[in-house]
């Protein structure tokens, strides 16, 4: 009986262990790194976290940034002065594929200008270093509020049409 004890403390010991696999730490990691970069207005590590192909999709309907040239571009005019944006991860799950060269990911991030988004990508292992080959965020919006959202969208669409039109 005894050595049943043993092992069923050692098993219940050990899983904490076993569910916090080391691919899925390397990618928390990077995704970590790749917001403090942002924060410390750290242009080439923040960048060096994307594929070469990266794209990085905005809030802004219109905001679907290739890293070549425009992420680069934008990022180089936003960090110029030593900061950039603030996020930090306050939930984050990861899966890896079977094949063990690509991960996805959600997370929530927190800003304390801004509030709360979800951002969302993929990875590729690229060697022995995970890059993030596409990254989106978005608004959380409370299911409360969506009909206040749904008619403030559909006011600036109206403005921003009717402004295009006047040019």
């Amino acid at each position: 009986m005894q050595i049943r004890t043993l092992v069923l403390f050692l098993v219940v010991v050990s899983l904490p262990a076993m569910a916090d696999d080391p691919g899925t730490a390397a990618i928390g990691r990077v995704i970590d790194d790749f917001h403090a970069a942002a924060a410390q207005g750290d242009k080439s590590r923040y960048l060096s976290h994307l594929t070469d192909d990266a794209v990085f999709m905005g809030t802004d309907e219109w905001e679907r940034w290739p890293k070549q040239p425009d992420f680069v571009d934008y990022v180089g005019s936003r960090f110029k002065n030593g900061s950039g944006w603030n996020y930090r991860s306050v939930a984050r799950e990861i899966r890896i594929a079977d094949s063990g060269d690509m991960a996805w990911f959600d997370e929530v991030i927190f800003s304390e200008d801004s509030g709360r988004f979800r951002g969302t990508g993929v990875l590729v292992l690229q060697g022995d270093t995970w890059k993030i080959a596409h990254y989106a965020m978005s608004f959380l919006v409370f299911n409360e509020n969506w009909q206040d959202v749904i008619e403030l969208s559909k006011e600036t669409r109206a403005m921003k049409e009717r402004s295009s039109q006047e040019k």
